[in-house]
């Protein structure tokens, strides 16, 4: 025990400790999956943040955590980005230097009550201000959000309906906190508990009462083509050739629109009229309805755009939805001039990819209204919300997870569709090139199987459709909202409590000053 003191004191080793305290929460989310663990996952950074000498090294401490988060969430692009990884988690866990000092500044020391109950709601706020400021897209977007770590539990999907992810990831650092007092703070175990008693009375209260997505009955066949991993020379030509004949499969199996992945399709459908003809056919033998992606340079406009581009008997429909948010350094690199060295260390974009304007939702076949996202997109709570507000029966994200075959990626990936279906109470078709392609009903449940990495197949899925409006569709990032009150006003009251002890100093009679003939003890010595 000692000697483990001894290493939180020297600088070095404790700032080990809080990167190895920060990557724990990983082991949460796809591939281990432990979602129970995220309920305690931050308890030993909180132990450790709280212990701190002063509000320099706490804030430290936030920020040593922060980067072993972010380093561990995002471990698979070290092949591909190499040194710039640790660069990047390094400045994304600067995000986490105000949360670290939040947790000294309330639960440091011997904390009273009315700290406990004021650190119950102001940490998890803390918490989702990193997030929220993380998600912009230009920093990488909300991926690895401590609540996506519920992807698979029920009773967290109802709550998801309600206020989002964000809903999920306050509760989460709720309950990581309360843990860390109940642990630490003896004094102070009435308020964890309490906050532990809301959470759970929060939880259930949505279970109950929180709106279901209204099913029908009616069902849409749609079918995912993988098509699988396709390397080396012509492996444009080639993808399509086998995405043609899986396709070709699907022919007896009434499906009412066929999906191809993200890149699904190499050349620009009008530089190669061979190409859109050779759809068309596909559209009229199977009697669906296909939508595949194109990652081209464009004849009608400069660049390079993802596009999801629908495709009918007669060839383009003209139904195109050009990719908005953009993978940094995988399709452009931020600040070019200044960070385009990355190219050089890494296999970052040559090249930057153009962004669409504006969101799409496609009329289908007998009706149905689609809404497509492109790769990273569907990490996006707003985005999917936006679609579910403008009319999309099913949301649709095609995708490809290629380059990370046989890491983590492919299934965090995956898991994110859970989610946004259960936001938006719309079911979510996750169609990749390489796996894990995945389909969730409204309610965030898994249908049917997932196309792992090792499968190049064709499959039908018979969704459910719902219909209705999830308070989080209705109501926005009302949480977002209100954590943000929480910190303005605490820290409003933390600002007139400084004013107010200042002007009692001043008021107070100070120490007999010490003057050449005398001083306070002894006068005239």
């Amino acid at each position: 025990m000692k000697t483990l003191d001894r290493r939180l004191t020297s600088p070095w080793g404790r700032s080990a400790a809080a990167a190895l305290a920060g990557a724990l929460p990983v082991l949460a989310f796809p591939g281990p999956a432990l979602w129970w663990w995220a309920w305690f996952a931050l308890v030993p950074w909180i132990l450790l943040a709280r212990t701190a000498p002063g509000g320099r090294r706490a804030a430290y401490d936030g920020w040593c955590g922060g980067f072993g988060f972010v380093l561990a969430m995002h471990h698979w692009l070290l092949p591909n980005l190499h040194v710039f990884t640790f660069v990047i988690a390094a400045l994304l866990g600067a995000l986490w230097v105000p949360w670290g000092w939040l947790v000294r500044r309330l639960l440091g020391g011997e904390p009273s009550a009315g700290r406990v109950a004021a650190a119950l709601v102001v940490l998890p706020s803390g918490w989702l201000l990193a997030e929220l400021v993380r998600s912009w897209q230009g920093l990488g977007g909300p991926w690895g959000m401590l609540g996506a770590s519920q992807w698979q539990v029920a009773p967290a999907l109802r709550l998801a309906s309600v206020g989002g992810v964000w809903l999920l990831s306050f509760l989460v650092a709720a309950v990581n906190v309360a843990v860390a007092v109940l642990v630490a703070v003896r004094r102070a175990r009435v308020p964890a508990l309490a906050g532990l008693v809301a959470t759970a009375a929060a939880t259930s209260a949505a279970w109950v009462w929180s709106p279901r997505p209204d099913a029908d009955g009616e069902r849409v066949a749609i079918a995912v083509v993988q098509p699988g991993v396709v390397a080396g020379a012509d492996s444009a030509g080639r993808r399509f050739d086998r995405e043609e004949r899986l396709t070709r499969r699907l022919a007896d199996r009434g499906p009412e629109l066929i999906v191809w992945g993200e890149s699904s399709v190499g050349f620009d459908l009008d530089d190669r009229p061979d190409l859109a003809r050779r759809l068309a056919a596909l559209s009229r033998e199977t009697g669906a309805d296909i939508l595949v992606n194109v990652d081209a340079r464009r004849s009608d406009k400069p660049g390079i755009y993802k596009s999801s581009v629908r495709v009918g008997p007669q060839g383009p429909t003209g139904d195109r939805y050009d990719k908005m948010r953009l993978v940094p350094f995988g399709e452009y690199v931020p600040a070019r001039s200044l960070l385009g060295w990355a190219t050089s260390v890494g296999k970052a974009a040559g090249e930057d990819r153009r962004r669409g304007t504006e969101q799409v939702v496609m009329d289908v076949g007998d009706g149905l209204r689609i809404g497509p996202m492109v790769c990273f997109e569907s990490a996006f709570p707003d985005m999917s919300r936006r679609l579910a507000a403008d009319g999309a029966e099913v949301l649709l994200a095609q995708s490809s997870t290629s380059t990370f075959q046989h890491t983590w990626a492919p299934e965090q990936h995956a898991s994110l569709a859970a989610l946004r279906a259960a936001e938006t109470g719309r079911p979510m078709v996750h169609a990749t090139l390489t796996g894990v392609s995945t389909v969730y009903d409204a309610n965030g449940a898994r249908i049917g199987s997932w196309l792992g990495t090792g499968t190049s197949t064709s499959r039908v899925y018979e969704v459910p459709l719902a219909h209705g409006t999830t308070p989080y569709v209705r109501y926005g990032d009302w949480v977002v909202h209100g954590a943000l009150l929480v910190l303005a006003a605490w820290a409003a009251g933390e600002g007139v409590r400084e004013v107010r002890l200042r002007r009692s100093g001043r008021a107070r009679p100070g120490p007999p000053s010490r003057t050449a003939h005398g001083s306070p003890a002894r006068p005239g010595h």
